[in-house]
């Protein structure tokens, strides 16, 4: 029974998932033998606001600011997950309390590692 309710729950999301994928298989396919199609030097060259592009088109960026956002994100998830846990602090325990604290400790670990590393600064000195 609990298998057939859960059956029942999710049918929706299911149905969604299977239409969302012959879709886009459609429209791919649709793209691929609709298309016009030519092999072109100018196609693979850079657009620059109708100038010819100067240098190269690829630019390499620097790693610091891969490390920045990896950072943004660990600490865009805790306030996800920090938001919802104080809107229900009262009736959450003493338990959800210190499971929140360790959370927010591992964090504050993960940062301060980050810290110690340098990967806070802009430039290297």
């Amino acid at each position: 029974m609990p298998f057939q309710t859960l059956l029942d729950n999710y049918l929706a999301v299911f149905l969604a998932a299977i239409v969302g994928f012959i879709l886009t298989a459609t429209a791919l396919i649709g793209a691929r033998l609709l298309a016009p199609y030519s092999k072109e030097r100018g196609k693979s060259v850079s657009y620059e606001c109708g100038m010819l592009p100067i240098g190269r088109a690829r630019a390499q960026i620097h790693i610091r600011y891969y490390l920045f956002a990896i950072l943004f994100l660990i600490f865009d998830v805790e306030a996800v997950f920090l938001f919802p846990w104080a809107a229900t602090f009262s009736a959450a325990g003493k338990a959800a309390f210190w499971e929140m604290v360790m959370f927010i400790g591992i964090l504050a670990a993960g940062l301060g590692y980050a810290w110690k590393k340098g990967v806070l600064q802009w430039t290297k000195q």
